[in-house]
């Protein structure tokens, strides 16, 4: 690594400055799920702590003998045992009389809903588990799934859960090119598609970009498709002999397929990170670890209740959806929300209606989400009665303490928790969070890692730094719902994450502690400016910028600067209301240098009206350097909107310079 940490500046004080707390109300305290001994308990005995959560969460088909198998950097958890995750996640729920509870309230973009309960998904992942079988799909096969967010997607995730066969899922947005590189590291025999789906009020065609994709994956026997779009999908073209409608097999299959029983390290998925101009990694997740881990953080970071309606507003594309849309809920019996569409179709109050008709309970979504409604102002959400909400939940990004604010304020109405969540493709859990009636919060912290992770921030050489200073976030010892590798390289995965420091997980973030241990994520390392020898977030920038009544959003990035190393180029979006000019440019940069520092008060400033995200809501800094620097653009395939980038790169040289 290139980029050292440096001892703190004034620059770095700034984001650790947030001294606005919130602790837990006495009412929530008492009726929470977690309680601060679940601490003590974690850390007097990690292992044994993991093996209660295992034994009592988990219905067994062959009990486990061994917790913990620790090769470094290779873990297996819970050996000996065998059990099915469909089963876990459906059948025994059933089995315990819970057949007539919602598993998913659908609700399509334009409109249309569906109810799902648990009997109605332990009949159709039975059924969908036998089409599978009949089109030759065996314990260990690898299936492909490009799908929309329809109910046919976790069906089709828990049928190959099922049968054992691993699956790979494959974000609806990306290109034929992508799909095909996908599927043959699988070497997948089935994908499971549809027609198409709705985005932003348009049908969006997918099965066109599948056809394009099996000219070059030869591993591909069948393709199970499903009709969403109907004569709205003109191009959708089945192939014979390869092609099958999701309607002519699944539905005439009976609903009895029993659950095959795997062992506890057997693959669950493949999964791949994305938002890097190298080849992408393949994340190996296997099952019984992954099932722990992920049912308990749901249960206690959520605080989830029988009654509870629990909003996920991800895409199952990214692995937020695997563990919190699908698995981790699914197998804490929980009834959740599934939509299809964006929060701005038709209207930017969607969402408000969503959780004022299904009286949600719990929201979890991405910073980037809030802050798109903090542009849009507060009377929308004020228009709507979203008092059913109790519990907030932020998730794929540093969050500012600003948009952490009007979350609380405006969302929440003062009254629910925020669980400000840390974690990855790679963790398959959350691991730095607060636990709600528990965890004091502070706007824009992450507080202290989840029970049972050990974590800390180090310097370049490895060594622990002291509180009130920064460097780079590393876990310390394995925990359940950890990859397992990459797949096909584990030389790859020796040297990505544990080569860096010796013994340790490195997880490619940067971090702050303040004096009180509390954890600031400041997002990648290489998310960090060098200006005239000082090290600065960007996040530290963003979130000065953000703090201005007239920014709505903003994304920071270093452009190359012959003098200073790096300068710091600014892309701002405003709010409603707001209109850029000069002197309101002035006004930023002013603001800037009042909160951290002169030296971090931006050198360019572009006025934007949007930034380029993926769909799961992460902002692509790696296009805005290119941007800034006047380079060919990186590959855009995982954005949401492809024109976003080429509107900004056109305006570009209007960006004010200081």
């Amino acid at each position: 690594m290139s980029i050292e940490p440096s001892p703190p500046k004034p620059e770095i004080e700034a984001l650790l400055a947030e001294n606005r707390t919130f602790p837990p109300s006495a009412a929530f305290a008492a009726q929470a799920n977690a309680k601060k001994d679940l601490y003590d308990e974690a850390e007097k005995d990690f292992e044994a702590f993991w093996a209660r959560v295992a034994r009592e969460r988990v219905d067994w088909a062959e009990p486990f003998t061994t917790t913990l198998e620790w090769d470094l950097p290779f873990a297996k958890w819970f050996g000996g045992g065998k059990l099915n995750m469909s089963y876990n996640c459906v059948d025994r729920h059933v089995e315990r009389g819970l057949g007539s509870k919602v598993a998913y309230h659908w609700i399509g973009e334009p409109g249309d809903t569906r109810t799902i309960t648990y009997a109605d998904l332990h009949r159709e992942v039975q059924k969908a588990a036998n089409a599978l079988t009949e089109l030759g799909i065996r314990t260990g096969d690898r299936v492909a799934i490009y799908m929309p967010m329809i109910p046919e997607l976790p069906i089709a995730m828990l049928a190959c859960a099922r049968l054992g066969a691993p699956h790979t899922v494959v974000f609806g947005g990306f290109s034929a090119e992508a799909l095909a590189g996908r599927i043959n590291d699988a070497e997948a025999k089935l994908v499971i598609t549809a027609d198409g789906g709705w985005r932003k009020g348009k049908p969006a065609e997918l099965k066109p970009a599948v056809d394009t994709a099996l000219a070059e994956t030869p591993s591909v026997r069948h393709v199970l498709v499903v009709r969403r779009l109907g004569d709205r999908a003109p191009a959708c073209v089945m192939a014979e002999g390869r092609d099958v409608w999701w309607h002519d097999i699944v539905e005439r299959q009976a609903p009895e397929c029993p659950p095959v029983p795997v062992d506890s390290e057997h693959m669950l998925y493949l999964l791949y990170t994305s938002g890097t101009t190298a080849k992408p990694k393949v994340i190996i997740h296997t099952t019984a670890g992954y099932l722990v881990g992920t049912s308990l953080t749901h249960e206690m970071i959520f605080d989830v209740k029988p009654d509870d309606v629990y909003w996920c507003a991800a895409d199952v594309g990214w692995v937020t959806g695997h563990s919190y849309i699908v698995y981790g809920p699914l197998a804490n019996a929980t009834t959740g929300v599934m939509y299809e569409g964006t929060p701005d179709t038709p209207g930017w109050d969607r969402w408000w209606q969503i959780v004022e008709d299904f009286k949600v309970t719990i929201l979890y979504c991405a910073p980037t989400a809030i802050r798109a409604f903090m542009k849009q102002g507060e009377a929308l959400p004020a228009k709507h009665d979203l008092s059913s909400l109790r519990v907030l939940g932020s998730v794929g990004e540093p969050i500012n303490p600003e948009a952490w604010l009007w979350y609380h304020e405006n969302i929440g109405r003062g009254n629910a928790p925020i669980v400000d969540t840390w974690w990855q493709t790679e963790t398959g859990m959350i691991l730095i969070t607060p636990l709600p009636g528990v965890t004091a919060t502070k706007p824009g912290s992450a507080t202290f890692p989840f029970p049972g992770i050990a974590a800390d921030v180090v310097d370049g050489d490895g060594a622990s730094v002291p509180l009130g200073g920064g460097g780079y976030l590393v876990l310390n010892r394995p925990w359940p719902a950890m990859l397992r590798g990459i797949y096909g390289d584990p030389a790859r995965y020796r040297e990505t994450y544990w080569s860096r420091f010796p013994g340790m997980y490195f997880a490619g973030d940067g971090a702050k502690r303040d004096a009180e241990g509390y954890y600031w994520l400041l997002g990648r390392v290489d998310d960090v400016m060098n200006v005239s020898g000082h090290r600065i977030s960007t996040i530290e920038v963003e979130s000065a910028l953000v703090d201005h009544k007239a920014v709505a959003e903003a994304a920071v990035v270093g452009k190359n600067d012959p003098l200073t190393g790096q300068a710091i180029f600014a892309f701002a979006i405003l709010r409603a209301g707001r209109e850029p000019s000069e002197q309101l440019g002035r006004e930023l940069r002013e603001h800037v240098a009042q909160v951290i520092g002169p030296i971090a008060r931006p050198k360019f400033l572009l006025f934007t009206p949007d930034l380029p995200k993926t769909r799961s809501g992460k902002i692509m800094r790696r296009l805005l350097r290119d941007i800034a620097e006047g380079r060919t653009l990186g590959d855009t395939t995982t954005l949401a909107d492809a024109s976003v980038v080429e509107a900004i790169r056109e305006h570009s040289g209007s960006a004010e310079e200081e």
